[in-house]
């Protein structure tokens, strides 16, 4: 896989949520050597269930190194601050429906739709993505196409 994308803010949390399962392992570590001194492993169900959260760990901790191994803070002011890309907020014009929403467009680790965060790679952020002012981007969605009409794109400096 390639690089990957993200605010400050999104490598910021990536190496908080690092430390926090580094954090749980070390715990679960200590887990697994006092289930190891209560006797037979074989039959010891708390020496098991550490052991799995041990390998469950191990999976997303390899897992969030190689996030923040391919990430890349985008430098807004290396970008067309015309054109929607990762950082971007994108106030748009659903033309079939004429509302307006307003979204900020992120890496997928950083989406949250929620917060109004939305992904790069979902259908909606991939057609914004790259676009400018005035332009219609085109979403393939599963229900079928949405058009949406780029109002305003803006970066925080």
């Amino acid at each position: 896989m390639g690089r990957m994308y993200l605010s400050a803010e999104g490598l910021q949390k990536l190496h908080e949520r690092l430390e926090e399962l580094r954090k749980r392992m070390t715990e679960v570590v200590a887990e697994i050597e006092h289930a190891r001194g209560l006797g037979d492993l074989r039959e010891n169900a708390e020496y098991h269930a550490a052991k799995e959260e041990q390998a469950l760990l191990h999976a997303r901790i390899r897992d969030l190194e190689d996030q923040i191994a391919r990430a890349e803070v985008l430098d807004p002011n290396k970008v067309d601050m015309t054109k929607a890309y990762v950082g971007a907020r994108v106030r748009v014009r659903n033309v079939a429906m004429n509302t307006e929403e307003e979204w900020t467009l992120v890496s997928p680790v950083e989406s949250d739709i929620q917060q109004r965060r939305l992904s790069v790679q979902s259908p909606v952020g991939s057609a914004l993505l790259g676009k400018g002012v005035g332009e219609i981007a085109v979403a393939k969605v599963p229900a079928g196409e949405i058009q949406f009409e780029i109002l305003e794109i803006t970066y925080d400096v």
